[in-house]
């Protein structure tokens, strides 16, 4: 029995820019509660957290910042050209890491965990997974990707793919490789198809909805065959600011969720929302003006808040049009109150806020829950 009974632990893992974070939200899409430990290795370097003054004491306050926050880029720099310093900063992170994941695992809901891991197969970790997933991409892929999403010099992303091992090392330990260098559905068969395989007796589809009355709104998650629909309803809504096709939508589930509000099974609303390093994030935000505002906000919050609680969410960050946000009075009502980056105070707060908040929109804020994994000590 592994270290999590009644949970079925599928470890991912791969060389940077090969696209594992797509493949975690993928399997996420079918069920399965994704932990980027990643994510949670910066969070616990920390102001305040458990790794920041050790890795102070470790490496000098030349890499703080002017807001004492350590910078990750001076710190970047210093351990990807020296592997015994990366090592020194990986004793004290990754123990920290590995507690985290522990909490997260033994409070989750759902019994498929995926743990998306660069280092899985150098971690005890490795030990508790059931099946091994990696990714791969070409090396020329991943240069490009580095460059471009990321706005790495070609130097620094060279250096980057330099410092991992060969990702043949990775492949040979794999249960399954899934190839992540073409289409997002030519990935998405690919991973359904992993899921098959683990899990063939487990229905996919999203259960029957009971039987609605005319005029009566409900809100469901959207599923990949619905993408041609969400485009049509966004380009509509956007007065066609936003001209978006099938495949557009189809790239955004590997970063999204999509909860769709309907009235007589037609799409009246939609949020699109995900959940990265455990805060939930809202944006595409459209209602049919013709909907009661309150009513019709509401009903599609309760479900997003839900939803992040299920996946153990700390906040929610809401990303409004202006005229969305003007309802000052309902939004209070609800829970949410306006905030800039700077008084979201938690530094994972305020880079989920930095890396998702779109141009002229107003961010409303809500606190989840008050235990934090990886809290301030």
């Amino acid at each position: 029995m592994g270290a999590w009974p009644g949970k079925y632990i599928i470890g991912l893992t791969g060389n940077i820019a090969t696209g594992k974070s797509v493949v975690r939200k993928m399997l996420e899409h079918l069920g399965a509660y994704g932990i980027d430990a990643d994510a949670l290795g910066h969070r616990a370097i920390a102001l305040g957290a458990p790794g920041y003054q050790p890795v102070i004491d470790t490496f000098g306050k030349w890499i703080l910042g002017a807001d004492e926050q350590i910078d990750r880029t001076h710190l970047a720099r210093l351990v990807f050209g020296d592997p015994q310093a990366l090592s020194r900063l990986e004793a004290i992170v990754h123990p920290l890491v590995r507690q985290a994941v522990d909490v997260l695992v033994r409070r989750s809901t759902q019994s498929v965990i995926v743990i998306e891991a660069i280092k899985l197969l150098e971690s005890p970790l490795r030990a508790n997974c059931d099946t091994l997933c990696v990714t791969y991409a070409p090396r020329e892929v991943q240069l490009a990707r580095l460059m471009q999403k990321r706005g790495m010099s070609e130097e620094a992303a060279r250096q980057r793919i330099a410092a991992q091992p060969p990702q043949e090392e990775k492949i040979a330990a794999a249960n399954v490789v899934i190839r992540n260098d073409g289409s997002f559905e030519d990935t998405w068969r690919q991973v359904n198809a992993f899921w098959q395989e683990l899990f063939p007796s487990v229905e996919t589809a999203p259960a029957a909805v009971a039987e609605v009355r005319k005029g009566e709104m409900r809100v469901d998650r959207a599923r990949p065959q619905e993408a041609s629909e969400i485009a049509a309803f966004i380009t509509r809504m956007s007065g066609g600011s936003r001209p978006l096709s099938r495949a557009d939508i189809m790239a955004s589930f590997g970063e999204k969720a999509f909860l769709l509000l309907k009235m007589d099974g037609k799409i009246a609303g939609l949020v699109g929302w995900q959940v990265e390093n455990l805060v939930a994030r809202t944006d595409d935000v459209y209602i049919e003006t013709s909907l009661p505002v309150a009513e019709a906000m509401s009903k599609i919050m309760e479900e997003v808040e839900r939803s992040s609680h299920d996946l153990q969410c700390e906040a929610l960050l809401l990303f409004l049009p202006p005229n969305l946000a003007k309802p000052e009075e309902m939004w209070r009502k609800l829970g949410y109150e306006p905030r800039t980056m700077q008084s979201l105070g938690v530094r994972a707060w305020q880079e989920a806020a930095q890396e998702s908040m779109p141009t002229g929109t107003v961010m409303l804020f809500k606190q989840l829950r008050k235990d934090r994994v990886l809290r301030p000590v």
